[in-house]
């Protein structure tokens, strides 16, 4: 029944009426721990996300995976705590906890109630700060980590992605598997995981955002117990890099009825560019905005090639690219490929128009108050605000941006930021017609 609460107290909160201003604090505690706040009283729950910039980016090319394993024991046992007398535990105070890595960052999530929130903030630390990283338990989560590997093996979509990354990145560590390998996840060991946490989990990394019935006087002297025993300082964040895959296709052999293409292009826009915003809604225009865009308009409505196809801006910690996806049959993913180039160029050279601009800011306006139906959901919102590097009064500028952009910001930023002989396709697939030119 406890459990059953946490799970509901979790789907029903609504911290933020969709018209308010969000009242977002920045909170440091004495031992210098930075969060950013929004005090919700209303129902007595407390959600927590926590990230520490760097992700699997930290992995050495003699420990690749280490982190990904690392991460997927952190809840299983602490001190004299097995992994099942923990979630026990963790049952037992109605808390959940979550843990996930990816390239740029490692996540972790935590709703408690308030009127235990110290003993299960407490299971928390034990588990960010003190993981046993048993014997067991290293071999059963390596046993998972390599089943998942051996599936992306036989993964149209993962196969073209590890493709493009080692085109684009090289031996950066973006241009590496992000998960490992199933021979190098084979290969680690327990001082490679000790090494791996300590490189990972640190103080100079973190970034926290909290939302719920707890104040910014009661929330420093939480966030030291929590975190305040962790190190002062990690690995080093990886070094910035350019999208280096040049214009082009790169065809990878895999017996399928259906290619699966992705295609990218170098570009410098991230969140602090000036012109982040204008790129950002013309993306919207162009693919990212599903329905209605039109890269889904002239490959899905009128040709009927694919069921779907997007595009998307890329922004990392150490680089930005601009890029998209589409699967079609083997015999007309070529034909797919021209118009994706096609509609590329012709919003480089026509640009939107206002119709469309007008329609995008609509949607794009109405759907953001969406985002904050939850406390938990709340509190990712501001960490991403963090790792993008947003100010702290985004969310409550983020639509004037987008109403500011006009026809004539995204024309110039279409020609300024398309170019389709700069795409790079990698079709994993067999793919009738398309042949690699590299």
């Amino acid at each position: 029944m406890i459990r059953k609460l946490a799970a509901v107290l979790c789907m029903v909160v609504i911290a933020l009426p969709a018209v308010a201003q969000i009242k977002i604090e920045e909170v440091t505690s004495a031992g210098g721990i930075k969060a950013w706040l929004i005090n919700e009283p209303s129902i007595p729950f407390i959600a927590l996300q926590i990230a520490f910039r760097g992700g699997t980016s930290l992995d050495t090319p003699d420990n690749l995976g280490a982190t990904n394993l690392m991460v997927g024991l952190l809840e299983e046992g602490t001190g004299e705590m097995d992994a099942a007398a923990y979630r026990r535990a963790t049952e037992s105070l109605a808390a959940n906890f979550g843990f996930d890595t990816g390239r740029d960052s490692v996540r972790i999530s935590a709703q408690v109630l308030k009127s235990n929130a110290d003993a299960a903030l407490d299971l928390l630390r034990k588990a960010i700060v003190e993981p046993a990283f048993n014997p067991v338990a290293i071999e059963r989560v390596r046993g998972q980590v390599i089943t998942g590997l051996q599936s992306a093996l036989q993964d149209p979509e993962a196969i073209a992605e590890k493709t493009m990354a080692e085109i684009a990145f090289g031996d950066h560590p973006y241009g590496r598997p992000s998960d490992g390998t199933i021979e190098s996840v084979a290969a680690l060991t327990r001082d490679d995981l000790v090494a791996a946490h300590k490189a990972a989990l640190s103080k100079d990394h973190l970034v926290i955002g909290v939302v719920g019935d707890v104040t910014a006087e009661e929330l420093g002297p939480m966030l030291d117990r929590l975190l305040g025993d962790l190190p002062a300082t990690g690995a080093p964040l990886p070094e910035k890099v350019e999208f280096a895959a040049p214009g082009g296709v790169t065809v990878v052999d895999f017996p399928t009825p259906q290619s699966v293409a992705i295609w990218a292009q170098e570009s410098d826009i991230n969140m602090q560019h000036p012109d982040f915003m204008p790129v950002y809604v013309m993306n919207h225009i162009l693919g990212g905005g599903g329905f209605g865009s039109r890269l889904t308009e002239e490959v899905r409505e009128k040709r009927g090639l694919t069921y779907g196809v997007y595009s998307y801006l890329n922004w990392m910690e150490a680089t930005q690219y601009y890029g998209g996806s589409v699967a079609s049959a083997n015999g007309t993913v070529g034909e797919a490929i021209d118009v994706i180039r096609t509609e590329w160029a012709r919003m480089a050279q026509e640009g939107v128009t206002e119709e469309e601009l007008e329609k995008a800011k609509k949607y794009l306006t109405g759907s953001y108050a969406l985002r904050f139906d939850g406390n938990s959901r709340i509190a990712r919102i501001l960490v991403s605000s963090q790792l993008d590097h947003f100010p702290i009064d985004y969310a409550n500028t983020r639509n004037d941006r987008v109403n500011a952009v006009t026809v004539d910001d995204i024309a110039r930023v279409a020609k300024e930021n398309l170019n389709p002989d700069a795409l790079h396709f990698v079709v994993v697939g067999q793919p009738e017609g398309v042949e690699s030119t590299q």
